[in-house]
């Protein structure tokens, strides 16, 4: 099993979210994050002063999956959440042991 994890900008979710589930990806937990990359952050202006910000809003999709469709799960992402603009976002891949289902006890690919 892997643990996929994306950063993406927030207004691709629902892309992303549709085009894992056209795939049969079933669950994603997904968390609003902040940061930056090679995009920095950027100035603005509120009430006449001009400030930097920093940390830029981003939407962090956590999946766990089977290695039989990594490949499938990287590429639909990469393709849902593209803009072809600075500040897309990345994509990581880590092991992942072992997967438990709370409620039933289910090990393995059957937990997930």
């Amino acid at each position: 099993m892997k643990k996929v994890e994306a950063i993406i900008k927030p207004f691709k979710l629902d892309d992303v979210k549709e085009a894992l589930n056209e795939i049969g990806i079933q669950g994603m937990t997904i968390t609003e994050v902040k940061g930056y990359g090679r995009q920095k952050g950027h100035k603005e202006i509120y009430r006449g002063a001009e400030y930097v910000v920093d940390f830029i809003p981003k939407i962090k999709i956590e999946i766990i999956v089977e290695e039989d469709i990594l490949e499938k799960v990287i590429e639909t992402i990469r393709k849902a959440a593209n803009t072809g603009k600075l500040g897309d976002g990345k994509i990581f891949v880590f092991p992942v042991e072992q997967a438990i289902r709370v409620r039933t006890g289910e090990k393995g690919k059957e937990a997930i």
